[in-house]
Formats: C-alpha cells, structure tokens, sequence
C-alpha cells in the first residue's frame, strides 16, 4: 500500500484553485466521475497528488460532506496492486466497507472505499491503477 492522493471536498473548484497556484502546485485538468457525482482536479503536489473534489449534484458523497458543515480533507486514498484481493481480506476480518465491490474512479482506476467506522475515522480509499496507466505515479513494475 502506497499514499496516492488526499481528496479535498470543495463547494467550486475554480475558486480553490488559486491558493494551490501560489503555493506552486502543478493543476491538472478537470474530469466527471458520474460514479461518485463529482467534478476532480488533481494537483500535482510532490510524491503524491491532492485531489479536488466538487460535487455535481445534491445527492453525491461530496455534497453531503460539504452541507453537513464539513469542510477540507474528505479522505485519504492509498494504492494497491490487486484491489479484489485487498476487499475480500477486509471483508474476511470484518472490515466495514462502503464498496463491497470496485467501482469506476477517475482517471481509469478502479476504487473503492472503507467505512469510517472501521478505520478509526478516516475515509480510506483504495485504488487500482489500470496495469497500462502512464499515470500511476511511482508504479512498482514486479513485487
């Protein structure tokens, strides 16, 4: 398991945007991820990205956080090489997950997420880099 990215919820991405160009980080460009109802910005921040989340309607993950009064980190994403393996072991040792089964990320990854209550918490994603990503930042070539 490898820190990939802390997710940052957002109410206006352009609106964020500024602080991070003057702190010197790298923008990215935008994409939708209908599976999890947002609009991401990742930003390239040194050994692991900072993701920008804004929600694309009411009923996303992102946009209740940001209404419940919650502002800032929404979670802590980690890499891993086989993510069906790594949810049946949670699962196994009673893990509560909010995914039982991988769904659609951004960027062609496959994610899923780990119930709070579980992990001290802290949302915790796991995501899986598809094996052909260019992308997948300091991706392990055997282990």
């Amino acid at each position: 398991m490898e820190l990939d990215h802390i997710g940052i919820a957002v109410p206006q991405l352009e609106a964020a945007l500024p602080l991070w160009r003057a702190t010197g980080a790298k923008i990215g460009s935008v994409e939708t991820v209908a599976s999890q109802g947002v609009r991401v910005q990742f930003l390239d921040t040194g050994h692991s990205k900072t993701e920008l989340l804004e929600p694309i309607d009411d009923n996303s993950p992102i946009a209740r956080f940001l209404a419940s009064g919650k502002r800032g980190v929404h979670h802590v994403a980690y890499r891993v090489d086989n993510l069906d393996a790594r949810l049946a072991e949670l699962r196994a040792e009673g893990v509560p997950l909010i995914h039982d089964e991988p769904v659609p990320g951004s960027r062609g990854t496959r994610i899923a997420f780990l119930h709070p209550k579980g992990t001290g918490g802290v949302l915790l994603e796991l995501i899986e880099y598809p094996e052909s990503a260019a992308d997948a930042p300091h991706r392990k070539e055997s282990r």
